[in-house]
């Protein structure tokens, strides 16, 4: 079967995020006013076969937690779409 992962990767909530602060403190000289927070983070998607869905969630969580995903600093979540 071939599939299609999406997947977010973001920096931990306990964890300052330059980027995030230096985008939310400048919206407003763009004129986007009423911004509280902004986290910035990476999607990534991966398009690959597996066997079975269960085999697919087990190889995107492995990318994940070996390379794709620093999970000292940050969090993941994975959505999979099986493609025709």
């Amino acid at each position: 079967m071939k599939f299609i992962a999406a997947i977010d990767i973001m920096p931990h909530q306990e964890l300052l995020d330059p980027q995030g602060k230096t985008v939310a403190k400048n919206m407003s000289h763009v004129g986007i006013e009423g911004i509280e927070d902004v986290r910035i983070g990476k999607h990534i998607t991966m398009r690959f076969e597996a066997a079975t869905e269960d085999a697919a969630r087990d190889l995107v969580d492995t990318a994940c937690k070996k390379l794709l995903a620093n999970l000292i600093m940050e969090t993941y979540t994975f959505q999979l779409q099986v493609v025709e």
